[in-house]
């Protein structure tokens, strides 16, 4: 009886796993849109017309973008090679991501899981962990690219922040052998190499990954010899020279990027409901503090919080991002702990209550499965804690074709880039534009009560704007005025209108 949670826990986790996995599948395939989808499909858009010199990928500007990263500019490729939708590759992108992601944590796990253990148990051990890491979160739902949950994944997976993290268990794993096994100069180089790729690729995740890293040298057992550093030296210079020389965008500058502190203020808010089903995690890592003061999962989470915790203290917000690196050691920790080294009641009682948080946090986002299911299908307190995705501006593209510049509010300018068009002011922060400010406040004195016609035409003119979108009860120009023709609706008593001729 003892051992039921245990036993419990061990034959229904690769069950339960591979039911959320066949979500997360679907979930691909669907792509709901909400959140950063449409700079990203913006980006693979720009690369697929012109890999070399894209440009900006919101606005018509040549100007660098963090966003053209080693893995966007895979699947620009990808794209422009097989003629595939935009949409389309974004999908692929999904599923290579998640494959990545769960293969990188099996092998991560595995790193912990004595040689010993039966093929079943380590199984059982890296499904419980990728649960933990799905589900064990908090009872207020949250979303954010980088944080792993169940609810955030879903909107997310196609995001290149879910690729980084995927790679980010494989960089964990190869480095934990490779510090254990002493390997040679070509594969810390490697691992110099794929470091870089990471941070490229997204930068907030490539933090994480550098912490994690930093966690699994500190907690390395045996302490690595002089010449494991000489390696894992040239292995960091090499990764440093990869970012240095990336040619679509200055990594270094993006040190001094600014405003993103407001943005990023929302991962300071309500900490309690949003994590504290990690407590059992939390418990794990004291354990294993207990047997080995240098463990790497334990120094991980460290590194976390105080990053975290400065954040808050020193109104640096944007440090928020770091989050995760406390959140993925507490959750595989609590994994690992039910089939781990300590006492069987201790575990048993574990178990126990790791079973009953990951039921709450299933239940918590279990929302999700209205992306795949019709919401009239669901259970209505599951329909209730659905949120429809965002419709999209697949409406105006039979008229706006690639390269049409579009004057919209932000909302709108935040998607309607992945179709081709560019929007006047960026939908998103952008610290490589230059005149961003000055765009953003032209669209605000285009759409203000007060602004004049004179001023109006202006900004058309300025911005060689060829279509305007507006909401009812926008101000601007008058529906009937001569400089625009009105062409079609759209959802939410949207208008798009053509700018005729010349708006001077």
């Amino acid at each position: 009886m003892r051992a039921a949670s245990s036993a419990a826990l061990r034959a229904a986790a690769p069950l339960v796993l591979l039911l959320l996995l066949a979500l997360l599948v679907a979930l691909a395939v669907r792509l709901p849109w909400a959140g950063d989808l449409g700079i990203h499909a913006a980006t693979v858009e720009r690369l697929r017309h012109d890999l070399l010199d894209p440009g900006n990928p919101l606005v018509d500007e040549k100007t660098p973008s963090p966003y053209y990263s080693p893995w966007t500019v895979f699947l620009g490729v990808l794209a422009d090679v097989t003629g595939l939708g935009t949409f389309t590759v974004l999908r692929i992108a999904a599923l290579i991501s998640l494959a990545l992601l769960v293969t990188g944590v099996w092998r991560f796990t595995g790193t912990f899981t004595e040689a010993s253990a039966s093929r079943s148990r380590r199984t059982a051990t890296a499904a419980l962990v990728l649960l933990c890491l799905l589900l064990l979160w908090g009872t207020s739902p949250f979303n954010w690219s980088g944080f792993l949950g169940l609810n955030s994944l879903a909107l997310t997976v196609s995001y290149p922040s879910t690729f980084a993290l995927g790679a980010s268990f494989h960089f964990w794993a190869l480095l934990r052998g490779a510090l254990a096994r002493g390997c040679g100069a070509p594969g810390f180089l490697g691992l110099g190499l794929l470091w870089s790729v990471i941070l490229l690729s997204h930068q907030f995740s490539g933090v994480v990954a550098s912490f994690g890293a930093l966690a699994m040298v500190a907690g390395a057992r045996p302490w690595p010899a002089p010449a494991v550093w000489a390696r894992l030296v040239a292995g960091f210079g090499l990764g440093v020279v990869v970012l240095a020389a990336w040619p679509y965008y200055s990594f270094f500058s993006l040190f001094h990027a600014q405003n993103l502190e407001e943005i990023h203020r929302a991962l300071y808010g309500d900490l309690l409901g949003r994590y504290w089903l990690l407590l059992p995690g939390v418990f794990a890592l004291a354990l294993r503090l207990r047997r080995d003061r240098r463990d790497p999962l334990v120094v991980f989470f460290v590194l976390g919080v105080v990053m975290f915790a400065a954040g808050g203290v020193s109104g640096h917000y944007s440090w928020g991002r770091i989050l995760p690196a406390a959140v993925i050691p507490a959750q595989v920790a609590a994994g690992l702990e039910v089939f781990g080294q300590g006492r069987r009641a201790v575990r048993t009682a574990f178990a126990a209550v790791l079973g009953a948080a990951l039921l709450a946090g299933a239940w918590t986002q279990s929302g999700v499965l209205g992306y795949v299911v019709p919401r009239g299908a669901l259970p209505q307190p599951v329909a209730d804690r659905y949120k429809p995705p965002w419709r999209g501006y697949h409406w105006v593209t039979p008229w706006v074709t690639y390269g049409d510049v579009v004057l919209a509010g932000n909302f709108p300018a935040r998607q309607i880039p992945a179709y081709g068009p560019y929007t006047v002011a960026p939908g998103y922060p952008d610290f490589f534009l230059p005149d961003e400010a000055a765009r953003a406040g032209a669209v605000a004195a285009y759409f203000a009560p007060g602004t004049g016609r004179a001023e109006r035409l202006d900004v058309l003119r300025r911005y060689e704007v060829r279509w305007v979108v507006t909401y009812r009860g926008d101000a601007g120009l008058a529906a009937t005025d001569p400089a625009l023709h009105k062409v079609t609706t759209g959802p939410g008593g949207q208008t798009l209108y053509e700018v005729v001729g010349d708006p001077g």
